[in-house]
């Protein structure tokens, strides 16, 4: 049985180590890009249902409690469905995941005749930093309701 020369070990380790060079990055940038997936989609779905609410009643919607009370910590958690069976989270049509899947987020909406706040609050790694992520609406002066571009982010990187 043949063994492998220094020079053979020696190349093999430089390859493996560029390669682990390239793809770790990447695999991390994933990671944290996959994280942001859940209150980026959850908040473009309210948002565009406030809109439609708005553009049947002349108004938003009433404004909705945090769900869950508290931003989850380190952990994704399983919100009951009653807890989006409330009016307000009925007339938006929410929920942030399917049910009884664990969400990583909880989710607010607050809202006055002619504009809304969409939020969404998680503490991925539970130290204690809430990341926050927000989407806004208006219906100036009777006008058409719309959603106003771009995303608020707080702490993303928490």
């Amino acid at each position: 049985m043949r063994s492998f020369t220094p020079i053979e070990l020696a190349v093999g380790a430089a390859l493996l180590g560029s390669v682990t060079a390239v793809a770790l990055p990447a695999f991390t940038r994933e990671l944290h890009a996959s994280r942001f997936v859940e209150p980026t989609d959850a908040l473009a779905r309210m948002s565009q249902h406030a809109v439609a609410y708005a553009e049947m009643n002349r108004r938003f919607s009433d404004p909705a409690p945090l769900t869950p009370e508290t931003p989850p910590r380190g952990s994704k958690v399983v919100t009951p469905a009653e807890a989006w069976e409330l009016p307000s989270w009925t007339a938006l049509d929410f929920r942030p995941v399917a049910d009884g899947a664990p969400q990583a987020y909880a989710y607010a909406f607050d809202s006055l005749p002619d504009s809304f706040v969409a939020r969404a609050h998680g503490d991925l790694d539970g130290d204690g930093i809430v990341s926050t992520f927000e989407m806004r609406g208006t219906a100036p002066d009777g006008g058409p309701p719309s959603v106003v571009p771009g995303m608020y982010i707080e702490a993303e990187l928490e």
